[in-house]
């Protein structure tokens, strides 16, 4: 299994969408968009973050398909890493090599995570990529509903 990542093009866009509308990776993923079937938001967002100075964003393949991305944002010293990768290939080390790439070609420090706290496969991720829990917090998740626990986790120099 080859994973690679490059930049993100607009053809990569349908696939993004259509990950999500998978309810269960939806569900997990805990704080995604108000309503992830409003097309127009999530042009909009992604318009958004693809003209940002302050994000890097990339696409994931493997085996040159695509499977999800990878993205790094924020003002220096609150950078914070996210990732989505299609349930379909979960839990086979794919978002763990993703992020160990991207986080070489964003080499600022500290970084930051969040996830929710019940997101056990996320927080591996996570732990397995060097970032430590350094706190919880409480957050509206809207695929939930309702306020959820959440892990805080860094990545120092």
């Amino acid at each position: 299994m080859d994973v690679e990542l490059r930049e993100i093009h607009d053809s990569d866009l349908p696939v993004f969408y259509r990950q999500m509308m998978d309810p269960e990776a939806v569900w997990m993923a805990a704080f995604t968009a108000k309503d992830p079937a409003d097309r127009d938001a999530f042009d909009a967002h992604w318009k958004r973050i693809r003209s940002s100075a302050d994000v890097l964003n990339r696409t994931v393949l493997v085996d040159g398909d695509v499977v999800g991305h990878v993205a790094v944002y924020g003002q220096p010293d609150e950078r914070e890493v996210t990732y989505w990768i299609d349930r379909a290939y979960w839990g086979r080390g794919i978002a763990t090599a993703a992020l160990r790439m991207l986080l070489t070609q964003a080499p600022e420090r500290p970084v930051y995570a969040r996830a929710a706290a019940d997101n056990a496969g996320s927080l591996r991720v996570l732990e397995r990529c060097g970032f430590r829990p350094t706190g919880r917090d409480r957050g509206f998740a809207n695929a939930r509903g309702e306020e959820i626990d959440e892990v805080v986790l860094t990545l120092e120099g």
